[in-house]
């Protein structure tokens, strides 16, 4: 959306790329958000095994609706119908929060995968942000943001990992990760 004099109108962010920070940079826009008194909500799209950090502290936070929608990491699934039914359901909660318009700020985590996966239509997705309320923000995040999603965003930030400890096989560490 274009910003034209004193309107203000809502953005839509996304962070991509193979880079450590994509879920960490939303989650800070979160705060930021709340802190000025805004409501948000925040849609996980592949989380659900770990009870992670962010989860912990989110259930504790009035004016934020947090929901984790996923099965976890779907590139280790068992089954991809039902993560596919998952994405497909945490698609239609994400469809419905941003219509009803009741939150400034969407983050919509880890979206991409579902698109790279073929479990949510980019044209279906690229459609509802741009008809989304004229004031909302929506944050996406994930890898493989497709070139639609790239076209349609106000800002995109490229994550590039230059040097993980992953690497040099050092394992996830609470409050870091996770």
């Amino acid at each position: 959306m274009e910003r034209r004099g004193s309107e203000r109108t809502g953005w839509l962010l996304l962070y991509t790329g193979n880079g450590k920070g994509k879920t960490t940079a939303a989650l800070g826009l979160v705060f930021r958000a709340l802190g000025r008194g805004l409501r948000v909500a925040v849609v996980q799209f592949i989380k659900g095994r770990w009870k992670t950090g962010e989860r912990l502290f989110a259930e504790t936070i009035t004016g934020l609706t947090f929901l984790v929608m996923g099965h976890g990491f779907t590139w280790e699934s068992d089954d991809l119908s039902d993560d596919r039914r998952a994405a497909r359901d945490a698609w239609a909660t994400a469809q419905a929060l941003i219509q009803a318009g009741e939150h400034a700020v969407v983050v919509l985590d880890e979206l991409t995968y579902a698109i790279h996966y073929g479990f949510v239509p980019v044209e279906e997705v690229v459609a509802t942000l741009r008809e989304r309320p004229r004031d909302m923000h929506v944050v996406v995040t994930g890898r493989h943001a497709p070139p639609e999603l790239i076209a349609a965003a106000d800002l995109v930030t490229e994550m590039r990992s230059l040097k993980h400890p992953f690497d040099r096989g050092m394992t996830a560490q609470p409050g870091i990760d996770y």
